[in-house]
């Protein structure tokens, strides 16, 4: 009785209103699971693997309304989801296919709506859409994904001054830059060709024609949209912004429609996840170290022995206008 009338208060909420929490220990299953989340409405507090909910646990009295998991269901899981006393708990769902298979991901995001939507008493979830841009005019067939750190500014520059701007491709830049500094960094790209540099400060979507700059303080996660979404949570870890987890992120969402680009700099920041974005079929290319003010960061690629390609920041411009001209061809004989 109790739990009927939690799923009839839900009914009464508007849908922005009903908090949802994702656990999952697979990093494309989340991204899925957020996904249908965020088209049905529904606000994510959280979106995480079961190690990083017992890390927060007793950290956050948020009251969370649905609990979607797919890992084990167990004790700390347990003990979670019921201080929090939510509508419903679904435990387990079939493993999504990749976001850029458009027809097997939509018909997947249609069976969790629909589990939802009987799960809930709440219909009108089905109206939702699924898996399509709310924007038609989506002017963009690849996304280019570009990672640099010390010496990038000016071989990214070098990069964007050899590419016109009016090839079917949006750009997304992860530079480990000074959190004082990056709001330069746009005007030292955008002279003396026709890109539009901007950095992120609100959720967006990618354009093309336009390079949108990870911010240092903020997270960002791209969905199968085209959507920039910005969270209010800072980067984990050394390196911020993360150059590892949106090129990961994007390989994730865009498959074998994204090339990811890494330029000078040091560490080893994008290193990190090269099996699965192999996987995935994206490309990725590397300044050629030799050229690099800084050559450590593409020289950990290349020793990854996933790098497709290596080149001066003219020769990785003409190279993606070449990869475009041919992948356009083979899509017109099809």
């Amino acid at each position: 009785m109790k739990d009927n009338a939690r799923v009839l208060a839900l009914r009464e909420k508007n849908k922005d209103d009903i908090k949802v929490m994702v656990v999952s220990e697979d990093h494309h299953q989340r991204m899925a699971f957020s996904d249908t989340v965020r088209s049905c409405g529904f606000s994510l507090v959280g979106c995480m693997s079961r190690a990083r909910l017992q890390e927060k646990q007793g950290r956050s009295d948020t009251a969370i309304d649905i609990w979607l998991i797919d890992s084990d269901y167990d004790d700390s899981v347990v003990t979670a989801t019921t201080a929090s006393k939510p509508a419903a708990v679904l435990v387990g769902f079939s493993q999504a296919p990749y976001l850029n298979e458009a027809p097997q991901y939509a018909k997947w995001q249609r069976k969790l709506k629909r589990k939802l939507a009987h799960m809930l008493a709440l219909p009108v979830l089905m109206d939702a859409p699924v898996h399509k841009p709310d924007n038609a005019d989506v002017s963009w067939r690849y996304v280019v994904f570009l990672g640099a750190s010390m010496g990038g500014p000016s071989a990214i520059k070098e990069f964007l001054d050899n590419l016109s701007a009016t090839l079917p491709v949006c750009i997304l830049l992860a530079h480990h830059f000074n959190k004082m500094m990056i709001g330069t960094l746009p005007r030292i790209l955008n002279r003396h060709n026709d890109w539009h540099c901007q950095v992120i400060t609100s959720s967006q979507r990618l354009r093309a024609g336009h390079c949108l700059i990870a911010p240092i303080d903020k997270q960002i996660v791209c969905d199968s949209t085209g959507r920039v979404i910005l969270l209010e949570q800072a980067w984990e870890g050394e390196y911020k912004p993360a150059i590892g987890q949106i090129l990961k992120n994007t390989s994730d969402v865009y498959g074998s429609e994204l090339i990811n680009i890494i330029f000078s700099g040091m560490g080893n920041d994008g290193s990190q996840y090269l099996d699965l974005i192999q996987e995935n079929n994206s490309q990725l290319w590397v300044q050629d170290p030799s050229l690099s003010a800084c050559p450590s960061q593409p020289q950990a690629i290349i020793d990854s022995g996933y790098c497709g390609f290596i080149g001066s920041p003219a020769d990785l411009a003409q190279k993606l206008i070449d990869y475009i001209d041919d992948r356009l061809v083979v899509a017109s004989l099809h």
